[in-house]
């Protein structure tokens, strides 16, 4: 069985091995949710890419005492994967991000699309990627990561050409589009930027704002998927085709 994972904050993550103090919320769920003990596995991440591999030596209530065996550092995604995503109604969204962390994206960025049923503004705005944030965090350490995934603050069409001016290649999900994902070469470094357009599809202006930036239009499949689905099943397509999940380009 995988050791369970817990947060650090980055500046606490030591250089040599030695103990390491683990306090606050991330303490108190692995003494009083999980309750480990001593002589059982963890590791500890950072958020940003070191990893500590550990062996539980003392627990009470608000602190964990791990003896650490070994430090990582996981090298930098190449390509990064990086999904601007639709909002969604209800807590889709958050399902989106949730499974998109488990694949592997790198970067999130809330978009606020014409055919959105849902609007963010104001205080429900910040509300919004507040939860988007916790979810991806949340998701990370279930699915064992060593980084979190960025997510940005909500965006709006015009505002999207700072992700896609760098990109090395930018995807736009598109169930109209003649080219195939499946059938796309994706390179081996520099950032992927795929595009995740709402429920009711993308209007012909953003579309054709898209285009103008560079992107591809390419189809998943034969049946239309939601929104929150498109995202983590097209990533996975990318990933899968991409030397991060051990294709060769």
């Amino acid at each position: 069985m995988a050791a369970p994972v817990f947060f650090i904050d980055p500046g606490s993550a030591p250089d040599s091995e030695g103990i390491v103090c683990v306090t606050g919320e991330e303490a108190r769920h692995a003494t009083q949710v999980m309750r480990l003990r001593a002589g059982e596995r963890v590791d500890l991440v950072d958020g940003e890419g070191r990893r500590l591999e550990g062996t539980v030596r003392s627990v009470s209530r608000d602190q964990l005492d791990v003896e650490i065996a070994r430090i990582t550092e996981e090298p930098d995604p190449a390509p990064r994967i990086i999904v601007i995503q639709a909002l969604a109604k209800g807590d889709r969204g958050e399902q989106a991000v949730a499974a998109m962390t488990e694949v592997g994206v790198d970067e999130i960025v809330p978009w606020s699309a014409e055919h959105c049923i849902t609007r963010w503004t104001g205080d429900r705005a910040q509300r919004g990627v507040s939860k988007w944030r916790a979810t991806a965090r949340a998701s990370a350490k279930q699915s064992r990561r060593s980084r979190v995934p960025a997510v940005h603050d909500v965006r709006t069409l015009s505002e999207l050409d700072a992700w896609t001016a760098q990109a090395a290649l930018v995807l736009c999900l598109d169930e109209s589009a003649e080219e195939s994902l499946a059938g796309i070469d994706i390179p081996d470094s520099g950032d992927i930027v795929l595009v995740v357009g709402p429920e009711g599809g993308l209007s012909d202006a953003e579309r054709a704002h898209l285009v103008g930036l560079g992107a591809r239009l390419a189809r998943l499949g034969p049946t239309v998927l939601r929104t929150s689905t498109a995202g983590p099943v097209g990533a996975a397509v990318v990933l899968a085709r991409s030397p991060r999940w051990g294709a060769t380009p």
